[in-house]
């Protein structure tokens, strides 16, 4: 026990344990010499940088100066001194983590700790590799905490987390939830409407976290066979069946440390379900047509778009892979949830297709206007493809309702006759009298020798005094112009 070796070589007992990465600093706060002592040179031989106090307003002055990650305190069997400091420390630097030490018997001490703050506690006498283990766990409890914080912070200063584009409330509160289980190795459900950015969410917590150099792996079970999918999960042997010409690691096992994605994992038949849930529960898969295990190591995100839920109840999804699965969920909200995103989400497709076609590309008015009115029933990914077919279809570098697909600009039509029929003509009112804009002049000259020719165009511009080319450039300015047939 530690008590017995104060005057001995505590470096002879002390068993490798992993050093903290980059060099944390470690605060013993403990009356005793010989304990302040015996704890420093055992955190400075993993790696810590180490101080030492028995005075507790000592040690409030040190951390004060932020120099500390790590607060080793001792809880004297009268008074509630270490109790406050255990507080105090919580609410000023939340930050720290806190280890109680507490006398043989002290039980309710380490429970108050535990209220007051404090992730761990040891009871005295303790083992060299008691305080060993508990400084490791603190580490790396330290170490993920880090990470979220400077996680949320980039999030605050940035558009979005990685390729993830979005600061509207809803997307705020799944940063703030995707930010903590980036850190872990939890399986983690992923669910949302198709179009969603389901992949890119589990692809984001991969790069985020703490495996993000081991492979990202994705299987979608809604394209493949059964058959296929038990061969790419689990993998096979030589001659399982024909075409194994030679042995095949599976996905979960050939991940190495890494994450696996099951995309519409919802489709997996109930046979594979239970395989699944096997190899989850056991870390183990067996290959086709092999009589041996293999042991695997990876993390699930697995993803839906259906009701898992409902599907439970159906009987048509197994309660237990479910529960399995969803340790943690994430829930994409659809597009029309967060339309304040789209100008943002816009502006970001068009930077890299006009980054592709060396064209700067920008959207007028009237077509913004008619996207933010969409439902998006595709969501991100009907957005994506809607503005890549304007830039297609361009005929310059303003995108004009006229170059959206035909519901949007159906849509976009709609309103305007709406606008129209409620009074919104873009007349300016002077106060003196109602004056129109030569704009709008134009435009009604332009419709109005239209709408008398019974449509022909060609009659109308000469009428109008103008070449076809410019009347087709200004229906198209207006968005009308698969509203009228052409000659």
């Amino acid at each position: 026990m530690l008590e017995t070796v104060h005057h001995t070589r505590v470096m002879d007992f002390i068993p490798q344990f992993a050093v903290p990465t980059p060099k944390l600093h470690l605060l013993v706060v403990d009356a005793d010499p010989a304990t302040r002592s015996a704890c420093a040179e055992i955190a400075a031989s993993l790696g810590y940088a180490v101080d030492t106090t028995g005075d507790l307003g000592q040690a409030r002055s040190l951390l004060r100066g932020h120099s500390a990650d790590i607060l080793l305190v001792n809880l004297p069997a009268s008074g509630n001194q270490g109790l406050d400091l255990v507080s105090e420390v919580k609410l000023l630097y939340p930050q720290l983590s806190v280890i109680a030490m507490t006398a043989s018997g002290s039980v309710n001490a380490a429970v108050e700790a535990m209220r007051c703050g404090a992730s761990d506690y040891l009871t005295k006498p303790f083992a060299i590799d008691e305080l060993s283990t508990v400084l490791d766990r603190a580490a790396l409890n330290h170490t993920a905490d880090t990470a979220s914080r400077q996680l949320r912070e980039r999030l605050r200063l940035s558009e979005g987390l990685g390729s993830i584009i979005g600061r509207s409330a809803e997307m705020e509160k799944l940063y703030r939830i995707l930010s903590k289980v980036a850190q872990s190795t939890h399986p983690l459900l992923v669910l949302g409407e198709s179009g969603t950015g389901k992949e890119l969410v589990a692809r984001t917590v991969h790069a985020f976290g703490p495996n993000a150099q081991k492979p990202f792996l994705p299987v979608d079970c809604g394209s493949l066979v059964p058959t296929l999918i038990e061969s790419e999960l689990f993998g096979y042997v030589k001659g399982a069946f024909t075409g194994a010409n030679h042995s095949k690691d599976g996905l979960l096992v050939s991940a190495e440390g890494g994450t696996v994605f099951l995309d519409e994992i919802g489709e997996l038949s109930l046979d594979l379900q239970a395989k699944l849930l096997r190899a989850l529960q056991e870390k183990e898969v067996r290959p086709v047509g092999a009589t041996h295990r293999v042991a695997i190591k990876a993390r699930i995100i697995a993803a839906t778009n259906r009701d898992l839920a409902d599907m439970v109840e159906k009987g048509t999804f197994r309660k237990d892979l479910f529960y399995r699965l969803n340790v943690v969920n994430l829930r994409l909200p659809a597009l029309r949830d967060r339309r304040e995103d789209i100008p943002l989400l816009t502006a970001h497709f068009l930077t890299r297709i006009s980054r592709e076609h060396s064209t700067k590309y920008t959207l007028s008015d009237e077509a913004l206007k008619t996207m933010m009115r969409h439902d998006w029933p595709g969501n991100v990914r009907e957005l994506e493809n809607a503005v890549e077919r304007a830039c297609a279809l361009s005929s310059g570098p303003i995108l004009h309702l006229g170059d959206l697909p035909t519901q949007l600009q159906q849509e976009g039509l709609a309103a305007h006759r709406a606008a129209a029929v409620a009074g919104d003509t873009g007349v300016i009112d002077t106060g003196i009298e109602r004056v129109m804009s030569l704009a709008d002049l134009e435009r009604q000259a332009i419709l109005g020798a239209i709408r008398t020719l019974n449509g022909d165009k060609l009659q109308a511009a000469k009428l109008l005094g103008i070449g076809k080319t410019t009347l087709y450039r200004k229906l198209k300015e207006y968005g009308i112009t698969d509203a009228l047939e052409d000659e």
